[in-house]
This record gives C-alpha cells, sequence and structure tokens, in this order.
C-alpha cells in the first residue's frame, strides 16, 4: 500500500503537489491546512485522513482532529502535528509509525522499533528547505518504509 503523506500546507496547493499523489491509495495530512478547499482537492485522488495543525484556529480545519490512530495492512499510524506535544510511548502502545509535521524540517527516523516520520512541508517555502512530501509504504509482512519526495530543490 502507497499512502501519500504531507504536512504544512498553509492554505498554498502547489501545482506539483497533485501529480505527485497520483498513484496513492490513501492521503494523510498531518496538519497546519490552512484551507479546507485543499483536503477537497484531495479527496479526488484518494481517501484523507488530516489532523489539526497549530494554524487551524478557524473554520472547518479547526475541528479536524488533533491526533489521529489509522490501521492499514496491519500497522498501527499515530497522527499528529507537533512531535513536541506527543505524550504517549508509541512502542509500549504498539505503534509502527508515528507522523507529524510542524518543524517543515523532512526527518526519517527509527527508535524502539517505531519509524518517525516527517514529510517536510509542501506549503510555502520556510527556513531555505526543500518543498517535500512522503510516501509511507506498507505491508502487512513488513515495517513500513518511508521515503521523501522532493517537489522544489533549495
Amino acid at each position: 500500500m502507497k499512502i501519500g503523506v504531507l504536512s504544512d500546507t498553509h492554505g498554498l496547493l502547489r501545482p506539483e503537489l497533485l501529480p505527485a499523489l497520483e498513484d496513492v491509495e490513501q492521503i494523510l495530512h498531518l496538519g497546519d491546512v490552512g484551507d479546507v478547499s485543499i483536503l477537497k482537492k484531495f479527496e479526488k485522488i484518494a481517501p484523507v485522513h488530516a489532523v489539526r495543525g497549530n494554524i487551524d484556529r478557524s473554520g472547518p480545519c479547526s475541528r479536524l482532529p488533533e491526533t489521529d490512530v489509522l490501521l492499514f495492512e496491519g500497522h498501527y499510524i499515530y497522527l499528529l502535528h507537533d512531535i513536541g506535544t506527543l505524550h504517549l510511548d508509541p512502542a509500549a502502545a504498539k505503534f509502527s509509525a508515528v507522523l507529524y509535521g510542524h518543524s517543515h524540517r523532512p526527518s526519517i527516523a527509527h527508535k524502539r522499533g517505531v519509524l518517525y516520520f516527517n514529510p517536510g512541508s509542501c506549503g510555502p517555502r520556510r527556513f531555505d528547505l526543500p518543498v517535500t512530501i512522503g510516501m509511507l509504504h506498507l505491508n502487512i509482512e513488513a515495517a513500513p518504509k518511508a521515503e521523501l519526495v522532493t517537489l522544489i530543490e533549495v
């Protein structure tokens, strides 16, 4: 299963983004959506799951959940915006992956058998970082694999 993972659109739907998501089976948005119409456009590609970020303070985006837990291909996936607000032990909770955004810095790490994946930001460029999204590859018989996809280089 191939899942598109993105964060921090901040109301900007870049033209490079939709083609990059064409062959995914699910889309996960990790907060700071900024404009609910972005989620509606993603829904034309695949089912969307989104959490609220710190800029999602009004309108429909303010009603997104702060966190979410999803089950795909036998893997429990924990979604939140800011890893600094994580108040549980993902390994003890048997999560296969923790997906987060907020920092705009792409990151793939493994701790105690759990994948920690930040796809970076696909909205307005910040901090001289590339514009990126992620792909999460899930198979019931293997550990999750994270991939970073650069839409715009530094």
